[in-house]
Formats: structure tokens, C-alpha cells, sequence
């Protein structure tokens, strides 16, 4: 098998949803994040073997937005491109997806990551309106067209949000927060943890963004009004945990402890990264991020989805023969405070090991110090077709800034999954 290696990658600043709709698409975010990753490489775009993008909910009019993405970059019309979806880890998919081809020799250069506008997210008719609309559409006189306007009730007028339904479960008719105030209860996380929790992520990412640590991965956002963004627009540098604690619950507004502040946030932003073969990277001449090395994918109940990481992660580890103390660095996507400090627990816990993972003994929790040690998504939002993309890109820039070794990106996925991604980079060389 080909060794793959990531070789630069750059993410947008990601912007907090507002009341209307964002000032970029999906395909604009990503084309703003892989145009000045594309400019900077000793190879045209042309020369991609091809792109592939996750994205949970484009836009009507960004069918397989892998391939419009590729397009508007200048890959031309030979660069083949394709899309994914697994939720919040679209991603990571797209990357893994990229790192098997390169693996396989099939490919020796891929551009792979994730993009989301979901301050976008489409508001649709409900399914009365829409039958309404197709029996006046159907009607052939004047009279069938006065029987069909009297059957109009307002009801029908009733919006359809399509972001709540895609947050929300078909099978087990519970939202991401309702399963996260599951864990709160099954691991007696109380609500002042996951405030103090969510204060850190915002903390520790207005450390990194002051100390430079950012400025690697994070490009420039420009409007057309010559407005720009430099930083991810949901970063609360003014926040404690009074404010938090002002808060009320979102999803179970008489008994729950999960509310906006201890939450991810809608968001829009994109992630990109060129992945390379040993060939590629010596033909080009090449520097390297890092290298991928593993990744694994796990199922768990859906109504305890953000335990997804904690299979994933036990599942890849003890297919790498390694223990949590061998990572350097942890990125678990930040869905919710509550599901990170839950993996935690669960991870630390012999009876989960025994009765859930089938181990004889935990792995054991990863070093507080360790684990997200730039914020997260609680902090920086959750666009969830680039969060994967988003992990690795930062995980890498991390390991390098810190001397190497090995760390794992993985997060929660809706419906009940999670995704693990072992990677590895070398250090600094000043």
C-alpha cells in the first residue's frame, strides 16, 4: 500500500448563522479556502487526479458540488471530482475517501475536504402546500382552478425548516441536543461542568488566534462590500460563566442542561487539503504537513450518537496496538460540551470497556491538556460538512507547531456513527 501524505491545507474563517441567509454559498466558501492553497503549490490544478467534497446540504442549484468547486478552481474539464455525505463527518469521509485512493494507487494528488453554508439551509413547503400547488398546477379550467383555491387553508403556509429536520433523527425522533441531554443524565454531567467546559473552548481559542497559532490554517474572507474576516465569528471573547449561566436550556427547557453556550454553533465555513502520494511528493517537490496513517468508523445507538468517537477511537487504537497516552494531541469535534466530557468518561470507565467496547480494561480518558487544547467548534462553530476537514487541517498544524508525533481527529455523526483519523507530523524544523 502507498503511503499518503497531506501536504497543505487552509480553512475559511467559519461564520455564525445570523437571521438570514450568509453572504457566501457553499461552493463560494470552499473556492475561497483551496484558492490560495491551490496558488501556493509548484503544481497547476489541472494536475489534480481529482477533488472530492463533503458537503451535508448544498444548495439546488450546487448538485455534486465537488465538481462545480472543481470548476470554478480552474481544474478543468478532466479533473473528475465527486461528492460525500456522512453527516458531521463529511469531511473526514471526503478525506479518508481520498487517502484509500491514493493508498490503492489510484490517484496521486487529490484535494479533499468539506464545505457548508448552513445559514443556507433551504425553507421548504410542507407536504399539504405541496399537494395544493400540484392540484392547482393540474387544473385544466377555470373551475377546477376555483375548486383548488377553495380548498387553501393558511396552515398550508406552515414553513418546513430543513436544517431542524436534518438535526433531528427519523428513526428515534430525538435532536442532536435531546441525545446529548441523554448523556448528561446517564453520566451525571451536571450543567456547571459543561459551562466551565464550553468557557475554556472560547478561551483557549482566543489564546491561539492571539499567539498566531491560527494564522497558518486560517485564510482571509473577503465580501464583495470589502467587508473581510479574519477570525471565526462566533468566538466569545467576553464571555463567563455568569452569562453562560443565564442561559436557558434549548432542548429540554424544564429539566435539561444543554443550552446555546455549551453548544456548537450553526455556522458556515469551509476546510481544504492536498493529499499526495510519496510519488507525487518527490516528482513535485513537495513539503509535508503530516501523514495519514488510519482511520475507523464506528455505529452506537442514535440516541447516544456523541458516543460515536469513543468506539471509533477504541476501535482504532487497538487495530494500531496503541493507548490513548501515545497520542500527542486529541481534536474531538465539539457537537456539544456535555458529548466531549461523556467520550471522556466513557473512555475511562472499565465497565463501558467491558460491556460496550468488549475490552478487558479502558483505554482511559485523554489528558485534559491535550484534548483540545485551541477550543473547538463550541467556540468556533460546527459547519458540518467542513468540521472533519477542519480537525485534521488544525490537528497537523498542532502536531507540527509542537514538536511531531501522532494525534487523532474524530467526531460524533448524526444517526448514530463516529469517525476516528490517526495522523501523524513531524516537528518544527526553524
Amino acid at each position: 500500500m502507498n503511503r499518503v501524505f497531506i501536504v497543505d491545507g487552509a480553512r475559511t474563517p467559519f461564520l455564525k448563522a445570523r437571521a438570514e441567509p450568509g453572504p457566501f454559498s457553499a461552493s463560494d466558501l470552499a473556492v475561497a479556502s483551496a484558492r490560495p492553497l491551490l496558488a501556493r503549490q509548484p503544481f497547476s490544478a489541472t494536475q489534480l487526479d481529482e477533488v472530492i467534497v463533503g458537503c451535508v446540504i448544498p444548495a439546488a442549484d450546487e448538485a455534486n458540488i465537488a465538481r462545480l468547486i472543481a470548476l470554478r478552481l480552474g481544474c478543468g474539464k478532466r479533473v473528475p471530482a465527486h461528492t460525500v455525505q456522512r453527516n458531521c463527518a463529511s469531511g473526514l469521509q471526503a478525506i479518508a475517501t481520498a487517502a484509500e485512493r491514493i493508498q490503492l494507487g489510484r490517484s496521486h494528488l487529490v484535494l479533499a475536504g468539506g464545505t457548508e453554508a448552513m445559514s443556507r439551509a433551504p425553507i421548504q413547503w410542507n407536504s399539504a402546500m405541496a399537494g395544493w400547488l400540484g392540484k392547482m398546477l393540474r387544473a385544466r379550467n377555470p373551475l377546477q382552478r376555483l375548486q383548488a383555491l377553495a380548498r387553501f387553508r393558511p396552515s398550508l403556509l406552515k414553513p418546513v425548516y430543513a436544517l431542524l429536520l436534518g438535526l433531528t433523527d427519523p428513526l428515534v425522533k430525538l435532536s442532536m441536543g435531546q441525545t446529548a441531554e441523554i448523556l448528561a443524565h446517564h453520566f451525571g454531567i451536571s450543567r456547571e461542568t459543561q459551562d466551565v467546559y464550553a468557557l475554556n473552548s472560547h478561551k483557549r481559542l482566543a489564546a491561539a488566534f492571539d499567539a498566531g497559532h491560527m494564522n497558518a490554517e486560517v485564510e482571509t474572507l473577503y465580501e464583495v462590500n470589502e467587508r473581510f474576516y479574519t477570525e471565526d465569528t462566533g468566538l466569545r471573547r467576553d464571555t463567563d460563566l455568569g452569562q453562560l449561566a443565564q442561559l436557558r436550556p434549548v432542548f429540554d427547557r424544564k429539566y435539561g442542561l444543554v443550552t446555546s453556550g455549551n453548544s456548537s454553533q450553526v455556522t458556515d465555513g469551509a476546510a481544504m487539503l492536498v493529499l499526495a502520494s510519496e510519488t507525487a511528493v518527490k516528482q513535485h517537490g513537495l513539503s509535508v504537513l503530516g501523514e495519514w496513517v488510519d482511520h475507523e468508523w464506528a455505529g452506537v445507538d442514535p440516541s447516544q450518537m456523541g458516543l460515536g468517537p469513543v468506539h471509533a477511537v477504541a476501535q482504532l487504537l487497538v487495530r494500531q496496538k496503541m493507548k490513548m497516552r501515545d497520542l500527542q494531541q486529541l481534536e474531538l469535534n465539539e457537537a456539544f460540551a456535555v458529548q466531549v466530557l461523556a467520550c471522556q468518561a466513557a473512555w475511562d470507565s472499565a465497565q463501558y470497556a467491558r460491556e460496550e467496547l468488549g475490552l478487558d480494561a479502558p483505554i482511559g480518558a485523554m489528558d485534559p491538556e491535550r484534548l483540545n487544547p485551541e477550543g473547538g467548534a463550541i467556540a468556533n462553530g460546527h459547519p458540518v460538512g467542513a468540521s472533519g476537514a477542519r480537525i485534521v487541517l488544525h490537528l497537523l498544524h498542532a502536531l507540527h507547531r509542537r514538536g511531531g508525533g501522532q494525534g487523532i481527529a474524530t467526531l460524533c455523526i448524526g444517526g448514530g456513527q463516529g469517525g476516528a483519523m490517526l495522523l501523524r507530523a513531524e516537528g518544527h524544523k526553524s
